[in-house]
């Protein structure tokens, strides 16, 4: 975790600054300053110099495609709203919390995968949504038309923890970027990117030099979770990731 004085608003972000740095990706937006994955998450992010800007996408119960981490919003919202069986329209109307855990402010809403692709274009950021449990192929090739439609999926670096929701997007896309995302468990893991031509998005305490070395010579990128303070920032420079993923890291 990154650390601020108790009481005390983190009012901006912390610059990495060393040589070689990686592409700098803002995880949920900027939500070390903002609400995570919320119109104003992604504008803090897309107002700064991040290469790109990180979320999370769920499919709600008329088909709609929304930015939101988890399957249900208490977390976020207080009230437990199982994304899934709700329709766009219900999630629109929550509010969620601010950072600060308290609700009042009326911007602070659910977007739509729309939206969000809307912002990465408008300020020209890589969007990097990540595909959240286990997509059909017909799902998988409705997101990737939202994004073609809003003239960024050339633009667009899908991540997903399911293998087969990025077997569906290489069958459609053969070319399309995609990271095989990758927490504790890294057994497999160089054969899934060699079958499906993946890259890794690996969490930073997961990576080792010997499977960034690995990875590498077998041709594949690697981007690196959560990333929030400049130690771990320094040693996944060390091992010459080429993506950062970071809350509040610039």
């Amino acid at each position: 975790m990154y650390h601020r004085q108790k009481g005390m608003r983190q009012v901006n972000t912390i610059k990495l600054n060393c040589e070689n740095k990686p592409l700098m990706v803002a995880h949920r937006g900027v939500s070390g300053l903002e609400k995570e994955n919320t119109h104003a998450a992604f504008i803090a992010a897309g107002n700064r110099s991040y290469y790109g800007i990180e979320t999370d996408i769920h499919r709600t119960l008329d088909g709609r495609y929304v930015c939101i981490h988890d399957s249900n919003t208490k977390r976020v919202a207080l009230d437990g709203i199982v994304v899934e069986e709700c329709t766009f329209e219900t999630l629109r109307r929550l509010r969620l919390c601010g950072i600060d855990g308290q609700k009042g402010r009326e911007d602070i809403c659910i977007p739509s995968f729309e939206e969000y692709i809307a912002i990465c274009r408008k300020y020209e950021k890589t969007a990097v949504p990540e595909l959240k449990g286990r997509f059909t192929r017909e799902q998988v090739a409705e997101i990737c038309e939202i994004a073609a439609r809003g003239e960024w999926l050339d633009r667009t670096v899908f991540i997903s923890f399911e293998i087969e929701n990025l077997a569906f997007l290489r069958e459609l896309y053969p070319c399309q970027p995609a990271q095989f995302l990758a927490g504790g468990e890294t057994e497999c893991v160089c054969e899934k990117l060699n079958e499906y031509g993946l890259d890794l998005d690996i969490s930073h305490l997961a990576l080792t030099e010997e499977l960034a070395d690995r990875v590498h010579a077998d041709g594949h990128r690697i981007n690196v979770w959560t990333v929030n303070t400049l130690t771990d920032a320094e040693r996944a420079v060390g091992m010459g990731v080429e993506f950062i993923t970071s809350n509040i890291l610039e």
